[in-house]
């Protein structure tokens, strides 16, 4: 989000100026090394994003830009914004495919079919961010009494405004079993946020939301022992830690640009905290992981195509065939699976090299 205060003559001007605009889920996110990061993502997409201010002003005006997608918002206290038309945003597949009111999990796909490292784009310079509940975290995310808890829980007072962490499409706003009043957005890089115990909901199905609107009012419906905010991440139906991507404590977006891994999906797989080379390092570890096994694999089908075998006649035996080709009788058994008072049969096949 860029909010600065100009004046509306001088923001005409620099309509001439304005750079085109790709939109997040256009942008290259893949990282294998150091390197490639440094040259794929720009420096600012490891560096942490505030959580944006609200402000009381209305909006006077809006000004085309040369992206029919990107408008520029003029406020009565003489401030601007550049605003995407969320008209664009719903052409999206994002918002369409999987859509449904009813259930939390309209994918239903299997963890196995999900990459390995999902490149996010969190926010760009066109998408604002904003902590739906700044405070402490009180229940964390993982097993809790023998029972998967897939999200963070929040305290607050009843009737506390809470906020749209990210704009979207409004998928769920409806009282769900445990979760009580329940708000599900889906946002344009294909993540859902869920904002459960509401005592309020203020928003509707299929409703566009912008980053920082209030979508509803903490509270304790459903299953809760006091007033809270229950708060979740999901990519594709898959609950991961939030604390990944938001420091609740001081309300800040952790980076701009999100590595999501297939192992975060697990349930007990916490948040532990980590600098942006320690990032780069577990990216670039897994990577050669990857490599290593390659190159174990690749080794282990050259032996394969080199290996040699013999069929087992009458009178062979483990030493006689170890002596006949050179190897021991203990190689045998490890190539073979075998023991040394395996019984050979007849016709067989026994791999000597």
């Amino acid at each position: 989000m860029i909010l600065n205060k100009l004046s509306a003559s001088t923001i005409v001007m620099a309509l001439v100026s304005i750079i085109s605009w790709t939109p997040a889920e256009a942008q290259d996110t893949t990282i294998r090394t150091k390197k490639q990061a440094e040259l794929i993502v720009p420096r600012p997409a490891f560096q942490p994003v505030q959580s944006m201010d609200g402000t009381n002003s209305n909006a006077m005006d809006t000004l085309d830009t040369a992206d029919p997608g990107v408008k520029i918002l003029l406020f009565s206290d003489y401030t601007w914004k550049y605003y995407k038309d969320p008209s664009y945003a719903l052409d999206s597949k994002v918002f369409s495919d999987n859509w449904e009111h009813e259930y939390p999990d309209p994918y239903r796909v299997s963890l196995e079919t999900l990459p390995d490292e999902i490149g996010l784009w969190i926010v760009d310079s066109l998408s604002g961010y904003r902590c739906p509940n700044q405070t402490d975290v009180y229940s964390k995310f993982g097993y809790r009494h023998r029972r998967r808890h897939q999200g963070v829980d929040l305290p607050l007072q009843t009737g506390t405004p809470v906020y749209a962490a990210f704009g979207g499409r409004v998928r769920m706003a409806k009282y769900y079993k445990a979760y009580g009043n329940l708000v599900v957005i889906r946002h344009e890089n294909g993540l859902e946020t869920f904002y459960a115990h509401l005592s309020k909901i203020i928003v509707s199905e299929d409703q566009w939301v912008d980053a920082g609107s209030i979508i509803g009012l903490g509270g304790s419906t459903g299953r809760s022992t006091g007033p809270h905010l229950h708060f979740e991440t999901r990519y594709k139906g898959y609950a991961f830690d939030p604390e990944w991507l938001i420091d609740f404590h001081s309300g800040v977006l952790r980076h701009r640009l999100f590595v999501l891994k297939k192992k975060y999906l697990n349930a007990s797989s916490n948040y532990v905290p980590e600098d942006e080379q320690e990032e780069i390092d577990i990216i670039e570890g897994d990577t050669q992981d990857r490599e290593e096994a390659a190159k174990k694999a690749e080794a282990e089908r050259k032996a394969a195509a080199s290996a040699q075998y013999h069929t087992i006649r009458q009178g062979d035996t483990l030493g006689a065939l170890a002596r006949k080709y050179h190897t021991t009788v203990r190689k045998l058994c490890q190539l073979n699976g075998i023991s040394e008072r395996t019984t050979l049969r007849l016709g067989k096949k026994l791999r000597v090299k």
